[in-house]
């Protein structure tokens, strides 16, 4: 029960402080971040081992105590309304440099549970790397010259830049999600007690059912429009799975490859605009020169949608190999189809955009889509939410949402050093001289850069580390600016199904009842054309509907740049699947690999069409010999003469 009423308290005071702001930024952002951890104390216990025991919600309680005693300190002395109780009658501010043993004291504490309600809901990942950083900005002058050694500074020092103001804890990361992330969680999960997932999942199954593959392609559909509304990998896997895996493995998808599949597409939902996780919001914080909204909704367009018209064709082939048909037609879910929850999606869905578009700021536009889904949805009574499902919905998002809360915590400690000793204007410094000028090269570091550092974390997360720490060398390489941070956001996303850690693979695995790492595996080669697309994007800015000198890209560009990419598009799908029009073998698919690649990668220009040309001509070869060789194979496998 204090959960749900801490939830609701949560909610409803993200709704009316972003609207009709009363607290002063940093307040915000403390009375937040301290009802997010309070949550995350309530519900994640100090060990799975102990998580019965009752001995251990002492230290559970006591934490929570730690927690209101610090961030309540940073509002009390923060807020005009408490100026009597300011200490030297100043607000903390104005304090800095000049704050005392109780703001120190404070501080720290403040840190630890941030370091460890983190623990308790991401892992030791993101807090041993928190702390890793915390260390460095101390120790700076032991540090080899390799490790970018600096004059070090002082623990008061560290604890007023990464706890006390607003350049740590109470910075960018929890602005965020404060101000945009946590709405559209909430959009999603009230969306949610609509039926909505019901309905995507019944109207892509009624698409798809006279086309080989069907639950594959359902799967892959409706967790990209799910996965669109949570942003999260794991969370969408853990839902839209459970209903799609079952359906795939029934059709006769081995286990390990319906895992595949479904955590290839999961991981690309947060790639799906409008909402895209909380990708998009830090972007509208990060990139410089600064971007709107809808600029970023815009780009983002033609690569998710190339990416899913990717996976669709690759569980096609997926599935004509495996010789997996139609769906029977009587076991169709059309007579199931939710059609008002279908009104209630779509009028939501297309109000947010027309919002948007009109110039409404994110977080008003999505406010009152919330008010949107509620009316809209009162008029049936299978789609009719209430005050309980209300409520429900704000229970719902506080769950979905206060690991991000810790995380954003613990990212503002990682922030608050970066900006303290200045490393993340060093680092570039280093990677630039290793690439030695070559764009692919400095790409491809960023990629494995990215996908390391993300193993284990949020992609959100990931993004904004990367963003922090390698932002500066993103103008060094001539890059447009939204294509730059849309190849580190993308690769964020694709370390959810890079072995050894992919969290969306593990979790689809489980579901399956499959082998972990076979799992994971299938789904980084489904997701092979997810880690193309941001190079071909970056090379060619058209398929962002930009030039390359960042300004609108003309029509017959960009009609140019999808031909060429689609054409990509297909051998790299036929190299991942093994079949084209038949199987295929190594050699073959090895051709196709290298011809996809090399359409994808080169950039338009006269010296480059006879490397184009080549690899169309080699694709024609190869599709002419899989043609020639299908009667055959048709043959084997109906055991005709």
């Amino acid at each position: 029960m204090l959960y749900r009423i801490l939830a609701v308290i949560l909610s409803l005071f993200i709704l009316l402080e972003v609207n009709y702001p009363q607290l002063s930024p940093q307040s915000q952002l403390a009375f937040f971040s301290m009802l997010g951890l309070i949550l995350v104390f309530l519900t994640h216990p100090l060990h799975k081992s102990v998580e019965d025991k009752r001995g251990y919600r002492i230290i559970d309680f006591a934490l929570m105590a730690g927690v209101v005693l610090c961030f309540g300190y940073v509002i009390i002395q923060t807020e005009p309304l408490f100026e009597n109780l300011w200490v030297a009658n100043q607000p903390l501010g104005n304090r800095a440099g000049m704050e005392g043993r109780v703001d120190y004291a404070v501080g720290f504490v403040g840190l630890l549970v941030v370091l460890e309600g983190t623990r308790r809901t991401i892992g030791m990942t993101l807090p041993l790397l928190a702390v890793t950083f915390l260390l460095y900005a101390n120790f700076g002058p032991a540090m080899p010259d390799w490790l970018f050694p600096h004059r070090g500074y002082p623990w008061s020092r560290i604890v007023s830049q990464t706890f006390l103001h607003s350049q740590g804890v109470f910075g960018i990361a929890l602005r965020v999600m404060f101000t945009y992330v946590f709405l559209f969680v909430l959009f999603g999960t009230l969306l949610e007690k609509t039926g909505a997932t019901g309905f995507i999942i019944d109207f892509t199954r009624n698409l798809f059912r006279k086309s080989a593959g069907a639950p594959a392609k359902v799967a892959v559909i409706s967790s990209g429009m799910m996965g669109s509304l949570s942003g999260s990998a794991v969370a969408n896997t853990a839902t839209t799975g459970t209903f799609t895996i079952p359906m795939m493995r029934s059709a006769g998808f081995k286990p390990a490859v319906a895992a595949g599949v479904e955590a290839a597409a999961s991981s690309g939902g947060a790639l799906v605009p409008p909402i895209m996780g909380a990708g998009a919001y830090m972007m509208l914080e990060i990139i410089d020169p600064p971007v709107t909204y809808l600029q970023i909704m815009k780009a983002a367009l033609l690569p998710a949608v190339l990416y899913y018209a990717a996976l669709l064709l690759i569980v096609h082939l997926q599935s004509k190999r495996s010789g997996i048909q139609k769906e029977d037609s009587s076991e169709s879910g059309s007579e199931h189809l939710r059609s008002y929850q279908g009104v209630v999606f779509f009028s939501s869905f297309s109000s947010l955009i027309l919002l948007l578009a009109s110039g409404y700021t994110p977080f008003r536009a999505v406010s009152i889509c919330l008010g949107i889904i509620v009316i809209v949805s009162s008029f049936s009574r299978h789609s009719r939410v209430g005050l309980t499902g209300i409520v429900d919905a704000f229970e719902n998002a506080a769950r979905s949402g206060v690991a991000l809360v810790a995380a954003a915590s613990c990212v503002g400690i990682i922030i608050g050093v970066v900006t303290l000793t200045g490393v993340g204007g060093r680092l570039p410094s280093v990677i630039l001289p290793l690439a030695q000028n070559n764009l692919l090269l400095a790409l491809f570091l960023l990629m494995v850069s990215t996908i390391i550092l993300g193993m284990g974390l949020p992609s959100a997360v990931c993004y904004l580390l990367m963003a922090t720490l390698v932002g500066p060398i993103l103008g060094d390489l001539g890059l447009v600016p939204i294509a730059a941070h849309l190849f580190i956001f993308y690769f964020g996303m694709m370390s959810m199904v890079t072995p050894p850690v992919a969290l969306a693979a593990y979790t689809a695995a489980a579901i399956a009842r499959a082998g972990v790492m076979r799992s994971a595996l299938a789904a980084f080669r489904f997701s092979l054309v997810g880690f193309a697309l941001p190079y071909a994007f970056v090379l060619h800015p058209q398929l962002l509907l930009l030039a390359p000198d960042g300004g609108p890209a003309t029509a017959p560009a960009v009609l140019f740049s999808i031909l060429i990419t689609v054409l990509a598009i297909v051998p790299l799908a036929a190299s991942v699947t093994g079949y084209l029009f038949a199987p295929l073998d190594i050699w073959q698919r090895l051709i196709l690999l290298a011809a996809g690649l090399a359409l994808l990668l080169m950039q338009t220009g006269v010296e480059q069409i006879w490397v184009q040309v080549s690899a169309f001509a080699a694709m024609t070869f190869i599709g002419s010999l899989s043609w020639r060789s299908r009667g055959r194979w048709l043959e084997a496998q109906t055991g005709v003469a």
